[in-house]
């Protein structure tokens, strides 16, 4: 369960968005500029609201007239970016195995093969960033952040930067993750055919306003 209650100003750009999902995939739609990188990033902790409440799994982690703003660090969230991140200097076994370090848990050998075998990376392990395509760039961002055993994944854009061919290659891989990741997902994209194929509810976004809310039929 995500409940978001928000209102953020960021320059002349005001925010005011307001909804509550239980879907395994809640897609946040709309045009470049309409929010949706904000309000994931309040979400995420890294911006805090100037009003209201964010509730994730139960956890008050934002609350304005409480005084409640529990860090990133602490909100078990994973997060993927349209640009994977990954270390350089890192090999893909390493990179996966950052989450779970940063976020002090123990090795989980039983999780780390169930999301090798979801991604199918396990050829990838020993390769470094720079030896990889787009797609399995993005695979390998969406393992490290599933290792780090999240209560809730966001993933801004992460198909944004890929061309059609990459697109096409990974968008299987996060219908396995929304089948059987038991994660719940916020995914931010413009893309209506990505979110008819991955969202389970829609946030739709325009000029900062929830515009709609409801199954993914409020995209047609």
């Amino acid at each position: 369960m995500l409940h978001v209650d928000v209102e953020k100003q960021l320059g002349e750009f005001s925010l005011h968005a307001s909804f509550a999902s239980e879907g395994r995939v809640t897609g946040l739609f709309g045009a470049s500029g309409a929010g949706k990188s904000s309000l994931i990033n309040m979400i995420a902790g890294l911006l805090r609201p100037d009003r209201g409440t964010i509730v994730i799994d139960g956890e008050t982690v934002d609350d304005t007239a409480a005084g409640i703003h529990v860090p990133t660090y602490r909100r078990r969230i994973g997060y993927v970016f349209q640009d994977a991140r990954l270390f350089p200097h890192l090999n893909v076994a390493q990179n996966l195995d950052y989450g779970r370090r940063m976020n002090g848990l123990a090795p989980d050998p039983a999780q780390r093969t169930r999301v090798v075998e979801l991604l199918d990376i396990g050829a990838l392990l020993d390769r470094r960033p720079g030896k990889l395509s787009g797609g399995e760039r993005q695979r390998v961002a969406l393992g490290r952040a599933l290792l780090s055993k999240p209560r809730l994944l966001l993933l801004d854009e992460p198909l944004g930067a890929l061309d059609e061919a990459r697109k096409l290659e990974i968008l299987p891989y996060l219908v396995r993750l929304r089948d059987e990741a038991n994660v719940p997902m916020v995914y931010v994209s413009h893309d209506v055919a990505e979110l008819r194929q991955l969202a389970t509810q829609i946030v739709m976004l325009r000029q900062g306003r929830v515009t709609s809310f409801g199954g993914v039929k409020v995209l047609t």
